[in-house]
């Protein structure tokens, strides 16, 4: 059984039309996928709707064979769903050490809630050696790790990054993919939301392309960087080509 499986689901805002159009997606227990597409396509949508920040108008979210679609995000992230959203989301005026200290507000243990930011400052050594810094006046980069090492603190099963290398110069955006690599690699599952998608898919072990709403092509990712419409679409070289349609084109899973 899939660890995250999402079924025909249906999605929009308020009293638009449907963004998302009957998506289906598998994400198994130790996986990472890497989704890319044009802008509107409705990805970021898709990680709310995970989350729990968006009810799906129709279909299923089931989350370890339990159907979580519309449950309350605190719900969802209990389940052991843990976002981090794109851009800036640490509490600036607050300490890097008060910040770990709020990922671990539902963590009734002290010593299992200390364990946890141990060893998140181990991964995201940068909260060590900031801790009384407000975040604030953190760079970009150390902000995102910030984040990171503040969702590691909740134990995520499934862990959803909202296009992580945003605002990030290239160099800090590889060492933020790098860092996301390292923790599939530990075992936590990811659904990664990327607008660069070279990186991204370079991070991944498979990759999704959305568009329309609707999931187009999936494949290992090494395998999408070598495709010739997903180089020529989502690559650089003609973003404004037309849209990618891959009628008989194989699907391939791990």
């Amino acid at each position: 059984m899939a660890l995250l499986e999402v079924r025909g689901v249906s999605a929009g805002y308020g009293s638009g039309g449907d963004i998302l159009r009957e998506v289906n997606l598998e994400l198994d227990a130790g996986g990472s996928v890497c989704l890319i597409g044009p802008n509107g396509a409705g990805k970021s949508t898709l990680l709310r709707v995970i989350s729990g920040g968006l009810a799906p108008r129709r279909g299923q979210v089931f989350f370890e064979g339990r159907d979580v679609g519309g449950l309350r995000p605190d719900l969802v992230f209990r389940a052991g769903i843990v976002t981090v959203p794109q851009g800036r989301n640490t509490f600036p005026q607050m300490t890097v050490w008060e910040n770990m200290l709020m990922g671990a507000y539902s963590i009734r243990d002290r010593a299992e809630a200390r364990r946890r930011i141990d060893y998140a400052c181990s991964v995201f050594p940068i909260v060590g050696e900031k801790r009384g810094l407000h975040a604030g006046d953190l760079s970009a980069g150390q902000q995102k790790q910030v984040e990171l090492a503040r969702a590691l603190v909740a134990s995520p099963k499934l862990l959803l990054l909202d296009e992580p290398t945003l605002g990030l110069e290239p160099r800090l955006g590889r060492m933020v993919m790098d860092k996301a690599r390292s923790l599939n690699a530990d075992g936590i599952t990811i659904l990664l939301v990327e607008q660069n998608a070279r990186m991204g898919l370079a991070a991944a072990q498979d990759g999704m392309v959305m568009e329309l709403g609707q999931i187009k092509l999936r494949g290992a990712g090494d395998w999408l960087l070598r495709d010739p419409e997903v180089k020529r679409l989502y690559l650089g070289e003609d973003l404004s080509a037309s849209p990618l349609v891959p009628a008989g084109r194989p699907i391939t899973s791990r």
